[in-house]
């Protein structure tokens, strides 16, 4: 990301004192109330500014543009995603533990998505944002060196798959999965999420084919 994209999402200036500190929470707060309401094409930083109850100029002296108030928010979330998987995965003791492991974070992922609008709101601003979708990416590629960090030693020695390759590509495709499955009817979804973890037992730790049976 060049140092111009990583500015205009980025906190001017990070709170040092008690008061600024709350301030910028009250600020988010209200940002995180006005995405679940409308999402984060819907928010206005005038509107951000009445809604926290703050000088308009006290958004700007954090934020130079609303994406920086989505990445903010969008942190927050990457942090405690990053923390369960690790929780979760912290004793791993077989292959077929770490896939019931895996089901049962997409059943909690979905359930997040599900029932906090502002979680889901934040996650899609990233997708209409390259520089936060970039943000996006790269918190797939931490999940992913977390669940193969926690498997590495149960993975076959002398297997010739592209573990590292493997997991980026599933852990971005469980985060667009169940994105998907927010947003269609709630029956639908169920029966997605079923199909989506049947797949992801039978090829996540699939080897590779045979010479000749690809």
């Amino acid at each position: 990301m060049s140092a111009t994209g990583l500015s205009r999402i980025t906190l001017r200036r990070e709170p040092q004192q008690e008061r600024s500190i709350q301030r910028l929470d009250t600020i988010l707060s209200a940002a995180a109330e006005l995405i679940a309401a409308k999402g984060v094409n819907g928010m206005r930083m005038t509107e951000l500014a009445a809604v926290a109850k703050v000088p308009i100029g006290s958004v700007y002296q954090y934020f130079p543009e609303k994406a920086a108030i989505v990445k903010a928010l969008f942190d927050r979330h990457a942090s405690a995603i990053q923390a369960k998987t690790a929780e979760a995965f912290s004793s791993v003791h077989s292959l077929e533990h770490a896939l019931d492991l895996t089901c049962g974070m997409i059943d909690w992922y979905y359930h997040a998505y599900r029932t906090d609008p502002t979680y889901l709101g934040v996650w899609m601003g990233t997708e209409t944002d390259q520089d936060l979708l970039r943000l996006n990416i790269q918190h797939s590629s931490r999940v992913a060196d977390i669940f193969q960090g926690a498997v590495a030693h149960l993975l076959p020695p002398d297997s010739s798959v592209d573990w590292h390759a493997r997991f980026n590509l599933f852990s971005h495709l469980i985060g667009a999965s169940i994105r998907l499955a927010v947003l269609s009817d709630e029956a639908l979804a169920k029966r997605m999420m079923a199909e989506w973890k049947q797949a992801i037992r039978i090829a996540l730790f699939a080897p590779e084919p045979a010479a000749g049976k690809a």
